[in-house]
């Protein structure tokens, strides 16, 4: 019985032979394999799209049964195709049959080990996944969202077309394969314009995306199209017209698609993260969008009317996660403009980014929020260095997190190195921010790096003279140079520029350096009676009174600033050189310590 088994076998796979089976399955996976890599080796370079791709890999693997069984019923030969059982008949083929699969075979593995090698090369070249034409500059899986144009009739409807380009911006920065630019960046720029190859090198990415929208009652239409900036390529365009109601469908089937034509790889959780719909309520987040267009603008009175319609937004959706966070936002920046003592404004911050997160445990701006609190207000640094990682793991794209992580607690803590590593890659994703240029300058100057520090200094004043934070910060370093009437300029400038009164306290040290007493003791006047009338820092009279050198007096008032939990200011307080006269003292020494402990400091340090 058995001896019967295995000779029927014998026979089964001697008819697969001779019917050239074995020969096709060989040609056939060769020639499979070859396809396969011509779609994900090639196809990638002509912007082909990544559903392609797939349906190539997906129809090979289909067809590989197929031809087995057409292998099996027929024969290829010089009269056509014919069964097998007629072809067996036609003896004058069988030399065609023998040898032309080889022909197959050979070509086919040439071409494929070719392939094979291109891959690698470009998998492991730093140029990967680029055009020739963008190798070592920009990122294959890179955009810019630009402003979208206001259609509707109404003017007023600015800040919902701002909202809407927001809303797509934040869920495109939700995936971690993508490096897409903040909005502080884009919105530099027209929502169509020519430049398009300069605007894309400025940014530091190869893809555009430009858009329009108009709304009209509970209608919106949002017309958008994707670009190669480089080739001017149009990669995918389309229009939505739905309502009001069904705007979140249409942000994400925008986010989707965009991250589908990059060939961006989506894990499970970004996708749920791009895809969510943060409110039933088209009121609600008609008066979210508009918190979060003054929130934008950044400036003490600005953020209060943001403030004003993040709550309003709040009263008509009590549960709106989002609007809870940009009020912990707004709260949280709102001292760093002069806009409300620290003590009365992070507490409404904290609440607010915790009933977000009671909400929503995956909004990264209410985390960082979280983690600013820990660093500036608790002096709470391991705390805060592991919300702020929790924060960027979120949101791998999110400048404001990674930026406020380098100045909050890797500066404050000695981790110069790591700061600066946040700061630069803050700034590829938001190149054109003034804020974390002149940080950036900042995180040199703490590396001891000072000629970088002033040249980026110096490329913060130009992109915008009226930036009194670069002004300043420039006139600081120049005081380390020992240039102290060019740093008493700097300080000049930036103090005409601002209410800020840290500016101008920095003009009062300069000058009591340069032994300008009198000058100097006039700036200590004027902040003594500010602080008086509304909230100045005091840790602002301590300058001053380091530049008169009343070193018990500055540090009286830095004593309280730390009752103040101005940590803005004086969290810095080991690293800040224009503190640096202090340093030995018994008494700044133990404020420091209270700040930052000096083994947190030292470890810090040590670790990089």
């Amino acid at each position: 019985m058995s001896y019967g088994k295995n000779a029927t076998l014998k026979n089964f796979f001697s008819e697969l032979k001779r019917r050239n089976v074995y020969k096709v399955a060989v040609a056939y996976t060769i020639v499979g394999w070859l396809l396969v890599q011509v779609a994900t080796q090639v196809f990638p370079f002509l912007e082909i799209p990544n559903w392609i791709v797939r349906l190539v890999i997906a129809l090979v693997a289909i067809g590989f049964p197929i031809a087995l069984v057409i292998a099996w019923a027929f024969e290829i030969t010089p009269q056509g195709i014919e069964r097998t059982e007629v072809a067996d008949t036609m003896q004058a083929a069988a030399g065609q049959k023998k040898h032309a699969w080889i022909y197959v075979v050979v070509i086919g593995a040439a071409i494929s080990v070719a392939l094979f090698f291109l891959g690698r090369y470009t998998a492991q070249s730093p140029e990967s996944g680029r055009p020739p034409a963008t190798a070592g500059s920009l990122p294959q899986k890179s955009i810019a969202v630009l402003p979208f144009d206001n259609l509707s009739e109404e003017k007023g409807n600015a800040y919902f077309a701002e909202g809407i380009q927001d809303e797509i911006l934040t869920r495109l920065a939700k995936v971690a394969d993508l490096k897409v630019i903040s909005r502080t960046s884009t919105q530099h720029f027209k929502s169509a314009p020519e430049n398009l190859p300069q605007i894309a090198k400025q940014l530091g990415v190869m893809h555009i995306l430009e858009g329009s929208v108009q709304k009209a009652n509970d209608q919106v239409r949002v017309n958008v199209q994707l670009i190669n900036a480089l080739t001017d390529a149009h990669l995918w365009a389309d229009t939505f017209d739905r309502k009001l109601t069904d705007i979140f469908a249409v942000e994400t089937e925008i986010a989707k698609t965009i991250a589908d034509t990059l060939q961006a790889k989506l894990t499970g959780s970004e996708k749920n993260a791009i895809s969510k719909k943060p409110t039933e309520n088209p009121a609600a987040h008609e008066l979210y969008l508009q918190g979060r267009y003054f929130w934008s603008k950044r400036s003490a009175a600005n953020l209060r009317k943001s403030i004003d319609y993040f709550n309003q937004a709040i009263a008509q959706d009590p549960n709106y996660a989002l609007a809870y966070a940009g009020l912990a936002q707004a709260w949280m920046v709102l001292p760093a403009y002069n806009g409300g003592a620290p003590v009365e404004c992070k507490p409404h911050a904290e609440a607010a980014a915790r009933k977000a997160l009671s909400l929503d445990e995956t909004l990264s701006d209410a985390v960082a929020v979280l983690a600013s609190i820990k660093a500036e207000y608790d002096f709470d640094f391991p705390d805060a260095r592991s919300e702020y990682e929790r924060a960027i793991q979120l949101n791998p794209n999110d400048a404001t997190a990674r930026h406020w992580f380098s100045t909050d607690c890797l500066a404050t803590t000695g981790d110069h190195v790591s700061e600066l590593a946040e700061m630069q890659r803050a700034a590829e994703l938001d190149p054109l921010s003034l804020v974390i240029n002149t940080n950036l300058g900042n995180a040199y100057l703490h590396n001891n790096r000072l000629d970088e520090a002033i040249a980026q200094f110096r490329k913060a004043i130009e992109m915008d003279a009226n930036f009194y934070f670069a002004q300043w910060s420039y006139g600081q370093a120049l005081m380390l140079q020992k240039k102290i009437p060019e740093a008493i300029a700097q300080f000049e400038k930036a103090a005409s520029i601002t209410d800020d009164p840290i500016p101008l306290a920095m003009l009062g040290l300069g000058y009591g350096v340069s032994g300008r007493r009198d000058d100097a003791q006039k700036i200590l006047a004027k902040l003594v009676e500010s602080r008086a009338q509304r909230f100045t820092p005091a840790y602002s009279l301590a300058l001053v009174c380091i530049g008169l050198g009343d070193h018990d007096q500055a540090i009286n008032w830095l004593e309280e600033s730390y009752r103040e939990h101005d940590g803005n200011n004086i969290a810095a307080i080991r690293i800040d050189p224009s503190l640096g006269p202090l340093h030995g003292n018994p008494r700044f020494e133990a404020i420091a310590e209270k700040i930052v402990p000096a083994a947190q400091f030292k470890s810090a340090t040590a670790s990089k």
